[in-house]
């Protein structure tokens, strides 16, 4: 029994050498770390995502479109615009373009206080959106129940390609300095045309002065006359026109004496052929 205790024991320090010699232990510590650094790893990956799938995210950014309306109905507002198209898309901004100050005035003369818009920009946060429902509304009811107040209303949407919303806030300027540009131009006419007349008023009022000044020393008034010359009559026209052409005195009486004749003739040919006519109808 001593014996196979004895050679038990040489057989496991036998082995713990080789062991030792191999490396074998090491091996399983080291391959134990490497799988919680490879969980880590994946753990955090899911957390911040691909890089591949990162670019591909950041290369499809959604580019917003503009769409242009035509018609808007009255009573019409732009949260009534937002709330009928945000049912098809995530929207922007709204722009409606109100009536002009003449049309105000006249509403508010007839007694209607209400400002109604002429057309209008809405921008979607996407373009394939924005040309979806461009192709989709145009031309169908505005509402969907029959009890709204925009049933009988069509929409008039189009999809403005490659519009920005830059563009529409360049063109609201512009229009801007061309009216403001407008009513300068209309005030100094008008500055100008009331400067003119009060001119006027001060030299009549001066002139009626020295008028009495000098009916008072006894002085003779002379007052101006306008002379109108008369236009020349065709008789005389036609003497110019042949003097012209440098010829004598019977020559022009001669002419004239034609010029009679024909009319003369033009005349007893009309009444010879009313003659003829008025015999036939009483005929027929």
């Amino acid at each position: 029994m001593e014996r196979m205790n004895i050679e038990e024991n040489k057989v496991n320090e036998d082995m713990t050498d080789d062991d030792e010699e191999s490396g074998e232990m090491p091996k399983i510590e080291a391959d134990e770390d490497d799988d919680e650094e490879l969980h880590d790893e994946e753990l955090k990956e899911q957390a911040e995502g691909d890089p591949k799938e990162k670019k591909v995210s950041v290369g499809k950014t959604c580019l917003p479109g503009i769409v242009y309306l035509g018609h808007i109905p009255p009573r019409l507002r732009p949260k009534n615009m937002r709330n009928m198209l945000s049912l098809y898309g995530e929207i922007g901004r709204i722009f409606l373009q109100p009536e002009d100050r003449s049309v105000k005035r006249k509403k508010k003369k007839a007694g209607t206080k209400a400002c109604s818009f002429t057309e209008g920009w809405v921008e979607f946060r996407d373009k394939r959106v924005a040309k979806r429902v461009a192709a989709s509304l145009h031309n169908t009811p505005m509402g969907a129940r029959k009890r709204s107040r925009f049933v009988s209303d069509l929409w008039n949407i189009k999809y403005l390609h490659r519009f920005q919303w830059c563009h529409l806030s360049e063109r609201l300027a512009y229009e801007m300095t061309v009216l403001q540009q407008r009513l300068r131009t209309e005030i100094s006419q008008a500055k100008r045309e009331t400067n003119f007349y009060l001119a006027n008023v001060e030299k009549s009022q001066n002139m009626d002065k020295l008028r009495k000044k000098r009916e008072r020393k006894g002085e003779k008034i002379e007052e101006k006359t306008w002379n109108f010359t008369q236009r020349h009559t065709e008789d005389e026209i036609q003497m110019s026109r042949l003097r012209k052409q440098t010829m004598s005195k019977k020559n022009l009486l001669k002419a004239q004496d034609k010029a009679r004749d024909i009319q003369q003739k033009s005349q007893s040919n009309v009444s010879l052929l009313a003659k003829i006519f008025n015999s036939s109808k009483a005929r027929d």
